[in-house]
């Protein structure tokens, strides 16, 4: 029965309800960043625990979701200098299920960019 349920479902096995909305994920990235770092300008000593709080603060969240997916959160912080921030990824993957998303933050003194990947089991 199970075989015959996967293959009329049209996303690879899983229900429309248990796939991941963009906008969900980016509101739950966003809360995760004004959680952990509120109002506060850039200090150096506060990147590591920034950093962590901010990645355990989405993976708390996206876990919560009970979805059938195994999720991957990276968080870049730098402190606004005039430089510029780049970053690139590349992902092969199947694209009926699977993605990702980036969010930017910043205020006047840093630049915040988390991006979550999540992979259907």
């Amino acid at each position: 029965m199970d075989d015959e349920r996967e293959q009329n479902l049209p996303f690879d096995g899983l229900t429309e309800d248990e796939l991941m909305d963009d906008a969900e994920v980016d509101t739950m990235v966003r809360e995760a960043i004004t959680g952990s770092v509120g109002d506060s300008q850039f200090l150096h000593n506060k990147i590591d625990a920034w950093s962590n709080n901010i990645v355990e603060g989405c993976l708390k969240r996206l876990a919560a979701l009970n979805k059938p997916f195994k999720y991957v959160v990276t968080c870049n912080l730098t402190q606004k200098a005039g430089a510029g921030l780049h970053a690139a990824s590349c992902t092969r993957w199947n694209e009926k299920t699977d993605g990702k998303l980036t969010v930017q933050w910043e205020n006047n003194t840093m630049i915040i960019l988390v991006t979550v990947y999540w992979l259907a089991i």
